[in-house]
């Protein structure tokens, strides 16, 4: 005998279930997060780009929607085939879903990465310390305190690592969340191919920040809506406020400087910023937590009053 067909909020639970695992999956396999890179995708995103450069502007864009679109089709065949089957499929969903957050999340843990960090630091070790505070900037960063770069590089990495994925995973499902990871590793590959290449950098990298800028826009205003909650709301809605002067600016840009600036502002007062980068980018991952621990209240809340997207 065929049971119901999984409806809205049952599907909702299982995606809450399986942001939980994949949470606690992603926090003891350590050993298995180099998986999460994907290596293989860059000879696959380097064709489009060099494809790409050769384009006017408005094809690039058609060539970021190809390139995004084809490695979503494995996970929206299963997606499309579970929906449609006119059974529970519990079990098989959470485990899909399960394997689909994990991959998603990182491609390096956050909070591992900034322990890496602050223990290069307390031990002395300035070439490992450099080397992964330009992994988490992405770039290296003059004139500017190593306090404000590694605060500034956690509030802005937790958007793209963590919060973006789980955003477009409650709206979308798993292929939400794929997509919002295939965006986000074309984007780096891109910049990083841009920085060798003058023409990628010219023609496809402003797509591309484009696309990914827009699917992280949602997700950014609600992560610092989290930080002003975790922390200072008062100090962290008047930086809010004074980012309007920012208008004229990229909207990649604008998603980093709102992350960052309200990141910052929320810890004032208990969370101060320390002279000491190491306390400060434990601090700043403090505060990353607490608002991850408010979307998941938020998500449980959504649950629980059967309030599915």
């Amino acid at each position: 005998m065929r049971s119901r067909r999984v409806s809205s909020s049952d599907r909702l639970d299982m995606k809450l279930l399986a942001l939980i695992f994949g949470f606690g999956l992603e926090h003891f396999a350590t050993q298995l997060l180099h998986l999460r890179e994907l290596r293989w995708f860059d000879a696959y995103f380097d064709i489009g780009l060099q494809r790409g450069k050769q384009l006017n502007v408005a094809l690039t864009y058609v060539v970021v929607a190809v390139l995004l679109a084809l490695p979503l089709l494995p996970v929206l065949a299963i997606h499309v085939s579970m929906g449609e089957a006119d059974i529970r499929w519990d079990i098989a969903y959470i485990l899909f879903a399960l394997l689909v957050v994990f991959i998603c999340l990182g491609p390096r843990d956050l909070g591992n990465e900034v322990d890496e960090y602050c223990a290069a630091l307390d031990s002395g070790d300035k070439e490992r310390t450099s080397e992964v505070s330009f992994e988490l900037a992405e770039s290296r960063r003059r004139g500017v305190s190593e306090v404000d770069v590694i605060e500034e590089a956690i509030f802005v990495q937790a958007p793209n690592r963590i919060f973006g994925v789980v955003f477009w995973f409650i709206v979308l499902g798993p292929i939400g969340a794929w997509l919002f990871r295939v965006s986000d590793m074309l984007r780096r590959r891109t910049a990083f191919e841009a920085a060798r290449d003058e023409a990628i950098g010219e023609r496809m990298l402003p797509a591309v920040e484009l696309v990914h800028a827009l699917l992280l826009w949602v997700p950014v205003r609600l992560a610092a809506l989290g930080y002003a909650l975790s922390g200072s709301f008062d100090d962290a809605l008047n930086n809010w406020r004074s980012q309007a002067a920012l208008q004229g600016e990229s909207l990649q840009r604008r998603n980093d400087v709102l992350a960052a600036g309200v990141g910052k502002a929320a810890m004032t007062g208990f969370l101060a910023q320390p002279a000491n980068s190491s306390l400060a980018a434990r601090n700043a991952m403090r505060l990353v937590t607490r608002t991850l621990f408010i979307w998941m209240i938020v998500i449980a809340l959504m649950t629980i009053f059967g309030w599915a997207v």
